[in-house]
């Protein structure tokens, strides 16, 4: 009776109104409720702001792509802080403290913001090769993929049903019918039109296939803006490969594709295998804790080099922090590659800094990307960089999809992670740092090489552009942290 009595009180009190009166007030209300929600997560105020646009100028369509796309989940862990400090433990407990390691006096802090932030210990010795020709790469890959003999872990963004997808595929099946241990990470989303018979086949030959975070309900909402990004693979704990690229016909057979992938011998393969079994942990399957996944490796050269991996569940952007470390403190030079400039206020600002004080700053990107939404919000940062005298250079006729930095003669970033909102704050993502002057001089020789395709943006000739051309990249600037 007395649910009765309350039931009758609510119909009462909204009896007066309309139907469309009740639905727009319960609306207000889920608006209201959401921007409370959205300003107290304590984001950056320019995300907050990007968020509480769309939540107020686009009725109900604003709510929905704010509950699959917005909410934060940073706090939230896969693994506990605990268990994934002993993964990494394990993984290099017996590897870097029994060798003395010089660490450069002047990439200390950033070193040790790499250690602090991501647990990530300086590994010395490795063999590395920059390699830029698709062909190439994936013909090198499957050449070693063919040798081997114990084990073979590969993750990647994307894994398409196309030519060079079915390459790779059979190649797994076939190591896998000869007793090696083959598992494959995959992101779930990215590849939602891949044919599940395509994953089945692999499985049914004995390939141990998972992904990252799969994206089903109940817990779409709170996954499926979460993209696993990295590329990596992982050959007998002894041979490996990582940076921006996906297995697809894109990386291969078209000649307008531009990426930078690293061939690695050494410890820095350890460093990629650690990585690897966390997300294979992560994923819900078992713990492999056998030591032969870490076998003894080489010291081939005295470059030392660090694997940083990034994410949302990460308690801080620490490839973000990186990144900006890098620039601030550059001394002569800082040259980048990306295929998405979408950056941060931090990183902003930081790129103005070492630009005004003389430190001579290069960004490469195509002239045109594959998203037509990014690249207008992109040119609302070029001109007050270029005021500042920062160079920027626009690829014309490639898509430049390589995500690189090299500074000072010294340093070389080659990895997964863009400088772009997503990639800082958002994506799984992985990144090799090395500290050494002969890849860095092969990384600024391949920026120089990239230059002839490329033409140079002119603060002049930029200021020209016509008016509303100006407003629209700055109308689309205000929705850069949610790209």
């Amino acid at each position: 009776m007395e649910k009765n009595g309350i039931m009758h009180q609510v119909l009462d009190f909204f009896s007066p109104f309309s139907i469309s009166t009740v639905i727009y007030f319960i609306y207000i209300v889920l608006i209201a409720g959401t921007v409370i929600v959205v300003i107290s997560e304590n984001r950056t105020p320019v995300k907050s702001i990007a968020w509480l646009v769309v939540l107020i100028f686009v009725p109900i369509a604003g709510l929905v792509i704010y509950y699959f796309f917005g909410q934060d989940t940073r706090r939230m862990r896969h693994i506990s802080e605990k268990k994934y400090k002993e993964i990494k433990d394990l993984s290099f407990k017996n590897l870097i403290y029994s060798r003395n390691v010089k660490i450069l006096p002047e990439y200390a802090n950033l070193i040790n913001l790499l250690k602090n932030s991501n647990l990530s210990p300086v590994l010395q010795g490795s063999q590395i090769e920059v390699l830029t020709e698709g062909t190439e790469i994936f013909n090198a890959m499957l050449r070693d993929i063919n040798r081997a003999k114990y084990h073979i872990h590969m993750e990647f963004f994307i894994f398409k049903n196309d030519s060079t997808g079915k390459r790779v595929k059979k190649m797994l099946m076939k190591k896998a019918s000869e007793g090696v241990e083959v598992r494959f990470i995959y992101d779930n989303v990215a590849n939602w039109l891949v044919p599940k018979r395509f994953y089945q086949e692999m499985e049914r030959s004995g390939v141990q296939i998972t992904s990252l975070m799969q994206v089903r309900f109940p817990k779409f909402a709170k996954r499926v803006n979460y993209r696993n990004h990295r590329k990596v693979v992982v050959i007998d704990g002894v041979t490996a490969y990582m940076g921006g690229m996906n297995i697809s016909d894109n990386y291969t057979i078209n000649p307008n594709w531009r990426d930078t992938q690293l061939r690695i011998k050494g410890q820095g393969v350890l460093g990629l295998q650690a990585s690897f079994l966390i997300d294979w942990y992560s994923s819900g399957e078992a713990w492999l804790d056998d030591e032969k996944y870490f076998p003894e490796v080489k010291v081939y050269t005295g470059n030392l080099m660090q694997i940083a991996t990034g994410g949302p569940y990460s308690l801080y952007h620490n490839l973000l922090q990186a990144t900006v470390n890098i620039i601030i403190g550059a001394k002569k030079y800082i040259y980048m590659q990306t295929p998405y400039f979408l950056p941060s206020e931090s990183l902003f600002q930081a790129l103005q800094m070492a630009s005004l004080s003389g430190v001579d700053v290069r960004l490469m990107v195509s002239k045109k990307s594959d998203s037509q939404y990014v690249d207008p919000a992109a040119h609302s940062y070029y001109a007050d960089l270029l005021e500042a005298g920062m160079k920027i250079y626009e690829m014309e006729g490639k898509f430049i999809h390589a995500k690189t930095i090299v500074a000072d003669d010294m340093l070389s970033v080659i990895g997964s992670a863009n400088l772009d909102f997503r990639s800082f704050e958002t994506n799984f993502e992985i990144n090799g740092y090395i500290y050494d002057p002969q890849i860095a001089q092969q990384n600024k020789d391949i920026f120089f090489r990239d230059m002839r395709e490329c033409r140079e943006v002119l603060f002049e000739d930029w200021m020209k552009r016509p008016k509303w051309k100006k407003f629209f990249d700055s109308l689309m600037r205000l929705f850069a942290p949610l790209m």
